[in-house]
């Protein structure tokens, strides 16, 4: 099989799955005061060095979650905020939380339009800005988890920062794709997860300031510093820093992964002019392509795929496999059609020129065969 969705999950690194066979061999409860719980805080506090070395941040500011959504909802949840302001193309979770913030705690929402490759327009934020009271915070992804769109954070969160706003961003596709520094980007809050980048899934982490007031999303102990309740997912956890550690390889692959995708594109382009590749115009990921091919359903374009043995996915599904129109790709210009139209390619370190010949082969064929 040709697995071409690695914007969805990632397949466990071998170093990864032996470091979190480990840890769960050794077991041990982090909050303990034995032997054996002493030796498991060991393990969380250390994998806690790993990943902050790895985004440039004090080991403080690493709170971990039980993955990306709950991060997301937890920085959307942040006390003390009367006004949210997010983008149009954020991710569901994102999406979803400012949603239920403005229903149940009575909070304020903005939704930022983006220009039709995906880009957040400074000037937008800073006019909603200036129309904002109280507190107020701002989250916009790093990157698109459909498109690779990379969004300028360090002049957003600059631009919210001198209207006084908080700045969340939800870094999770571009961890392990493009270089990730917390201090860097400015920002006061970011979101991973492990899954993303070739580790477990059910393990990631909100890194947030410490003036920043988090709200457990369960009431219990006071394991984080008391910001999140509950005992930690320590074999996870581990197996999130060994990822972490293996990164710089995932970003020396980027270059030859670029290649390949925009091999894709060319390829596909030459065949069929009226494709379209949305996002193309904008910064990407490099491993990332959103492809239109007109007329031509999502699910019958991933069902396609999948008989050929190519695992490629739709814009968006909810839970119960059904896909749904990209909010994406209608938030930067397409139509109703279109983005019923679009599948998402998302390539990884260790996909091959011969698998994307098999893939371009099987698109041709698939576009061929609507056409007779």
């Amino acid at each position: 099989m040709i697995y071409f969705d690695h914007n969805a999950t990632t397949p466990v690194k071998p170093e990864v799955i032996a470091e979190t066979v480990r840890v769960m061999r050794d077991g041990g409860n982090p909050s303990s005061v034995h032997g054996v719980g002493r030796a498991a805080r060991a393990v969380l506090e250390q994998s806690r060095n790993t990943i902050a070395e790895m985004l440039n941040c004090r080991p403080q500011k690493i709170i971990f979650t039980a993955g990306g959504t709950e991060a997301n909802n937890m920085a959307l949840n942040t006390g003390g905020i009367d006004h949210i302001i997010l983008s149009c193309t954020e991710h569901d979770s994102i999406l979803q939380a400012g949603l239920n913030s403005g229903r149940n705690s009575g909070k304020r929402l903005d939704i930022l339009p983006v220009s039709e490759n995906g880009l957040v327009a400074p000037d937008e934020l800073k006019e909603c800005l200036e129309r904002t009271r109280g507190n107020v915070l701002v989250s916009i992804m790093l990157a698109n988890n459909e498109t690779g769109v990379l969004q300028d954070i360090r002049q957003l969160a600059r631009i919210s920062h001198q209207a006084g706003a908080i700045f969340h961003t939800d870094a999770i596709q571009a961890l392990g794709k493009i270089p990730v520094d917390f201090r860097d980007l400015g920002v006061d809050m970011m979101s991973l997860s492990a899954h993303k980048v070739n580790g477990p899934q059910g393990a990631g982490v909100l890194v947030a300031l410490e003036k920043i007031k988090i709200q457990s999303p369960a009431s219990g102990g006071r394991q984080e510093n008391g910001r999140r309740c509950g005992t930690e997912n320590l074999a996870g956890i581990a197996g999130f820093a060994m990822a972490v550690s293996l990164l710089p390889q995932n970003l020396k692959s980027m270059d030859n992964i670029r290649i390949m995708r925009d091999r894709i594109e060319g390829e596909i382009s030459h065949h069929a002019p009226e494709a379209r590749f949305y996002g193309a115009g904008a910064p990407r990921l490099a491993n990332t392509t959103t492809i239109l091919m007109p007329d031509v359903a999502s699910e019958t374009q991933v069902m396609a795929f999948d008989l050929a043995g190519i695992c490629v996915s739709s814009g968006s599904a909810c839970s119960s496999g059904k896909v749904k129109p990209s909010h994406v790709v209608t938030a930067m210009g397409g139509t109703m059609d279109q983005a019923l139209s679009t599948i998402r390619v998302s390539l990884g370190w260790n996909n091959t020129e011969q698998q994307v010949d098999e893939f371009i082969a099987a698109w041709k064929k698939l576009y061929n065969r609507k056409r007779q």
